[in-house]
């Protein structure tokens, strides 16, 4: 049976090996030559120099920004959801959008906050004039929000579906207030669903590159693009992945930290 077990696993440690842990010690490996493939501890210096420091505080910004807003619209958005007659259909309609490439959504948003966009026409039509939606913050945020919002909504829908009806009805019965229940019982056990949606947003969010050439007009700069510029502009191969390994450090502390309290509550 052991040897059974150990058979399957094969597939499964195969591609963790090569697909996982293969291009992390690649990037790691490629961190310690500079841009003539000279051996080199200088990128790891100069990634904390102020410009490196200024852009990775930035990154942070830019993705909690993004996940709180995120969470700020999915949360009511994933409990209105749970009490619809057709909620599957509904969850079906908003994770739709996540199936479509991510370069026709941003080109989308392009055509509507443009100049002669949607946006703008509609402005026009009501008076307040046309706006220049496109390449400032606003656009960068919104614009990531709407992309990565349903990776919010899908963890926190299953969180409070899993929720047992009774500790609710219980509350109420108590005397509980609705904002009450929600504050003591509701949001207290879908933390976990909460937590979840963070890191789906968070993680890929400090490394965002596309949007912020694309909508962001380069004026948005994160680590992400720090490293397509790197690797593709400027070849310094080095650089790029000094900044990639930074990177994984910091996705793997933010898993670390936002697992220990589900830990806690295992235990508890």
């Amino acid at each position: 049976m052991a040897r059974t077990r150990n058979f399957y696993l094969i597939p499964y440690v195969a591609w963790i090996v090569l697909f996982v842990a293969a291009p992390i010690i690649l990037v790691a490996y490629y961190s310690f030559f500079d841009v003539e493939g000279q051996f080199t501890l200088d990128n790891y210096a100069k990634f904390f120099t102020p410009i490196y420091l200024r852009m990775t505080l930035g990154s942070f910004w830019y993705a909690f920004l993004i996940t709180a807003f995120s969470l700020l619209v999915a949360y009511p958005t994933a409990l209105i959801l749970t009490r619809l007659k057709h909620k599957q259909l509904w969850l079906l309609l908003i994770i739709l959008p996540s199936w479509i490439n991510l370069l026709l959504k941003a080109y989308a948003f392009i055509g509507l906050f443009g100049k002669y966009g949607l946006v703008n026409a509609v402005f026009e039509m009501v008076g307040i004039g046309g706006r220049q939606l496109l390449f400032n913050d606003f656009s960068f945020v919104f614009v990531s929000v709407y992309i990565f919002i349903p990776f919010m909504i899908l963890p926190i829908y299953n969180a409070l579906e899993e929720l047992n009806p009774a500790l609710i009805d219980a509350s109420r019965d108590l005397g509980a207030s609705a904002w009450t229940t929600f504050r003591r019982v509701i949001f207290p056990l879908t933390l976990d669903g909460v937590k979840a949606g963070c890191q789906a947003v968070f993680i890929p969010s400090l490394s965002l590159f596309m949007i912020t050439r694309l909508i962001a007009g380069n004026r948005v700069i994160t680590l992400g693009t720090a490293i397509e510029q790197h690797f593709l502009v400027t070849q310094d191969w080095g650089m790029g992945a000094t900044i990639a390994v930074f990177l994984i450090i910091a996705m793997a502390l933010i898993m670390f930290a936002t697992g220990i309290g589900k830990r806690g509550a295992l235990r508890g």
